[in-house]
């Protein structure tokens, strides 16, 4: 692999097809080894992601005294049985949220002392609604800065004071995710009731929250907005085999709809435990031709593709991929319920706004909207990614409005998929090959 300049142009796609393996989910790579590190026995880890942000979750488990050994083919972690051997850590987290808000309830009524940090974004995107819940089961974390955010110091706790705790839901769903898998470590005989208040964004996450829980032995009843997790110890189911990531594959679905096809992704299907395996249905209702497998998901053009008034609730990281082939529709597009983008790695409304107008688009946002039309005429465009792996991934598909993108930062996408231009290089051929017969290359450009 060339080494990553600081621009990368993505030439004009012609077109594009052929398959590719996706790189395990991201969300299920470091939900397992957590569930593994609190386990009894050991696990062994296969087909996990190898990003930046597993590495941070894999570097702070090991500081935790947590063993970790590396294989060809996998990664087995020998369990810790709910008690952490180091009791004092200073964890640096980057801006890996699922890291940050799972280890903070993890380690919230360990008997240690911690402290939680990550990159200056990290300390804007927002804690509190899982802070308060912790400290009102009885846990001493503190804010060191700003009141609601990351950095945090956790002082000993080892017992919660109450079997009911409610936690809002309508900022994050990592919040509930983090608190439902320390809890069968911490709950009281009778159990721990948590309650959700408000509205519960990006459900389908939490589903598979609770299926991976399963998976090592912990089974949650839910009772409406009432989640009931049982005293319990986590017993390691030997292996895991971790699914493809599907919000990696909207990337790829999303060409073969936009640049003809057929474009397939292996290792998600029909029977996946990520949510955002529903991109596949709301491509299909834009008017692709989609195909869903056992264990693979293929997407091609059908026709003209239709705008659409999409609700993204339950699939918030898909979405914004769904915003890029709203561009090569044949009317407006509106994407509801993705406020929790303005708390991502970036502010996801206004920088997708700001990005798809240099394209020519016609945009307008609102607190958790997005309309998007599509451009009366494409405009080569550089694009800002603001640190922010989707933006990247996502515009880069862009140039399949035949015009190049110039993709800025582009090693960005090194938290979840380090050789994304590589795989999507691999797919495509460009307006220069079809024209001259040139062979297909991205371009770098120096700033």
């Amino acid at each position: 692999m060339v080494p990553c300049p600081a621009v990368l142009t993505v030439d004009p796609i012609h077109s594009a097809r052929g398959s590719i393996r996706l790189p395990g989910s991201k969300s299920i790579s470091n939900r397992a080894l957590l569930l593994s590190a609190l386990a009894e026995g050991s696990t062994t880890l296969i087909d996990l992601l190898d990003a930046n942000d597993t590495r941070v979750m894999r570097s702070a488990l090991s500081s935790l005294g947590v063993v970790l050994r590396p294989t060809d083919d996998a990664l087995i972690v020998d369990g810790c049985g709910g008690r952490w051997p180091t009791r004092r850590g200073d964890l640096l987290l980057g801006n890996a949220g699922t890291a940050f808000r799972s280890l903070t309830a993890a380690l919230a009524f360990s008997g240690g002392q911690y402290r939680l940090d990550g990159v200056a974004r990290m300390r804007e995107r927002p804690i509190g609604d899982l802070v308060d819940s912790l400290n009102a089961l009885g846990a001493r974390i503190r804010y060191e800065g700003a009141a609601g955010y990351p950095p945090l110091a956790i002082d000993e706790a080892t017992a919660v004071a109450t079997d009911e705790v409610e936690i809002g839901g309508a900022v994050s769903s990592q919040f509930l995710s983090g608190l439902l898998m320390a809890a069968p470590l911490i709950a009281p005989a009778s159990g721990l009731r948590i309650r959700v208040a408000g509205e519960l964004i990006s459900q389908p996450y939490v589903a598979m929250n609770l299926a991976l829980m399963e998976r090592f032995g912990v089974k949650v009843a839910r009772e409406g907005a009432v989640y009931c997790v049982p005293r319990a110890r986590y017993r390691s189911p030997a292996r895991v085999i971790v699914e493809g990531d599907a919000s990696s594959a909207s990337y790829f679905l999303a060409l073969g709809a936009i640049a003809g096809g057929p474009v397939r992704v292996e290792g998600i299907g029909r029977h996946s435990v990520q949510g955002d395996i529903r991109f596949a249905d709301a491509l299909a209702a834009m008017g692709a031709h989609v195909e869903v497998g056992e264990n693979h998901v293929e997407a091609s053009a059908a026709g003209r593709l239709h705008g659409l008034d999409f609700d993204a609730t339950a699939i918030p990281d898909a979405a914004m991929t769904l915003a890029i082939v709203a561009l090569f529709a044949d009317g407006p597009t509106t994407l509801r319920g993705i406020g929790s983008w303005r708390v991502k790695e970036t502010d996801r409304i206004t920088a997708m706004a700001t990005e798809m107008r240099k394209l020519g688009a016609v945009v307008d946002e609102g607190r958790d909207w997005l309309r998007m039309n599509p451009p009366d005429r494409w405009l080569e465009a550089e694009v800002d990614t603001y640190d922010d792996h989707r933006i990247a991934m996502c515009f880069s598909l862009a140039a399949a409005g035949g015009v190049p993108v110039h993709v800025r930062d582009p090693r960005c996408v090194a938290k979840t998929f380090p050789n994304y231009f590589d795989q999507l290089a691999t797919l495509v051929k460009p307006v220069t090959e079809v024209s001259k017969g040139d062979s297909f290359s991205f371009e770098p450009r120096t700033t």
